[in-house]
């Protein structure tokens, strides 16, 4: 099951910045990334979403590609190849992959004008080099809503406020490796 993370910040360069960080992050697999999209509010009534997937433009291949192999099969292989792209265009720009999109503007609202929040859904991480890795945006972000425990949940407020170190438990605390 993957959990949901929304973490907010004052500016719109934090979001982009933590979900480049993110991707680079998911290519050393330290966390796999279902959906990961940035949510700015560039004026109070205006939210835009940067999605890292451009379906439109996915299935617009898809289809061109399909359609040209149908196409070749009844030898009009250029007719084929037009109408694949405008039925897979269409179709992706139809679908609502990950997050849903009137939940992440219906969030964005929370956002404060000229500010960003990133939405997140995680399906495995390893959760002490993430925060570690992230440690950047300390007191930068802000946690608005996710779908983790109520312990884990503090964890990720408090890696984000820089009041605790991700990497130590709570049991460690105080102990005298040798």
């Amino acid at each position: 099951m993957s959990d949901l993370l929304v973490i907010a910040f004052n500016d719109e360069t934090s979001g982009f910045e933590l979900r480049a960080e993110l991707v680079k992050l998911q290519s050393e697999y330290l966390i796999k990334l279902e959906d990961a999209v940035v949510v700015t509010r560039p004026a109070a009534d205006d939210i835009q979403l940067h999605q890292t997937l451009n379906l439109t433009a996915a299935g617009a291949v898809g289809g061109t590609f399909w359609g040209t192999l149908v196409g070749l099969l009844f030898l009009n292989p250029l007719v084929g190849a037009a109408v694949g792209a405008g039925s897979g265009a269409l179709a992706g720009y139809l679908t609502d992959y990950g997050i849903n999109d009137d939940f992440m503007r219906e969030v964005g609202n929370k956002v404060t004008p000229g500010g960003s929040a990133v939405f997140l859904l995680v399906r495995e991480m390893t959760g002490d080099k993430v925060l570690d890795r992230i440690s950047d945006f300390h007191s930068r972000g802000r946690v608005i809503q996710t779908s983790l425990s109520n312990e884990d949940e503090e964890k990720l407020r408090e890696a984000l406020a820089g009041t605790q170190s991700p990497l130590v438990p709570e049991d460690a605390k105080g102990a005298v490796t040798k």
